[in-house]
């Protein structure tokens, strides 16, 4: 008797909730049919607290319009955003925070909306194989939002995604830099390629975790290029090879390839008189 008990109030529950949801769709496309945009706002509202981010934006998306100019109008755009963000939805969600902090710069929302246009583009970054137009622009928006709002709480949740993304771009660089020293001396002298593309990098993001596998890689390119060259080359060539080597141990006495570099230095004094 208890399992049958248990199996009835089980199938009980289960007809409750099937009830309370065809309740809740058929509400809420009577809401869509209204004209009464005050109801529909309200049952935007309702409906993104209960977290039903679809439908909140469809609502919400109608009464933009409708209130324009109104406060409404403020709190629907940005509602719409960020139900486009609960929602995972973070390309669209970037399309609306930045038109409702670009039309209300001063507005109630426009510290949370600059945060997380910049922060959804953050965690829609593709992976460094990939373009990377996304974390170009989720680190220009995040900057947006620091220039904006230097004493927010968000500050360094800003600052440390952008660190990431800043790493990403840097991988994105090292591995071309690989793919030239890889191609070596295939129609053309790849390992200068190489050599350029790696201390752009560290130019451009001179605080990258990857700084130091870069400076490995310019030195042993530059090494490649010396033992590679015509033997009237190679003494100059293996020069700069000597104090690209200094300059690496310099910055990295305790490198994980320190042995490789010591080996690359060992090589190229059998080619530099003193």
């Amino acid at each position: 008797m208890q399992l049958a008990d248990t199996y009835t109030m089980r199938n009980y529950i289960i007809y409750i909730l099937c009830l309370i949801a065809l309740c809740s769709c058929g509400e809420y496309q009577r809401v869509q049919k209204s004209d009464d945009y005050n109801y529909k706002f309200e049952y935007a509202k309702q409906a993104f607290e209960e977290k039903r981010y679809v439908q909140a934006a469809t609502l919400l998306k109608d009464c933009i319009s409708v209130f324009k100019g109104s406060d409404k109008a403020e709190e629907s755009l940005y509602l719409l955003a960020m139900s486009h963000y609960e929602n995972k939805d973070y390309a669209s969600a970037g399309v609306y925070f930045k038109s409702y902090y670009s039309r209300y710069p001063k507005g109630k929302y426009a510290e949370p909306a600059r945060f997380y246009c910049g922060y959804g583009y953050y965690l829609d970054s593709p992976d460094p194989q990939l373009d990377q137009t996304g974390t170009i622009q989720a680190i220009e928006e995040l900057q947006g939002f620091l220039d904006y709002f230097p004493r927010s709480d968000k500050v360094s949740i800003a600052q440390n995604a952008i660190f990431e993304l800043q790493d990403k771009l840097t991988l994105k660089q090292l591995q071309n830099a690989q793919l030239y020293y890889n191609l070596g001396n295939y129609m053309g002298n790849n390992y200068e390629s190489a050599v350029i593309v790696a201390r752009n990098a560290i130019k451009d993001y001179p605080y990258s975790k990857y700084k130091e596998d870069l400076e490995m890689l310019i030195l042993k390119a530059r090494y490649q290029e010396a033992a590679n060259s015509v033997e009237e080359r190679k003494a100059d060539r293996f020069r700069d090879v000597i104090d690209e080597y200094y300059s690496f141990i310099n910055n990295y006495p305790d490198s994980k390839s320190r042995s490789e570099a010591d080996n690359i230095l060992k090589i190229a004094r059998r080619y530099v008189k003193d």
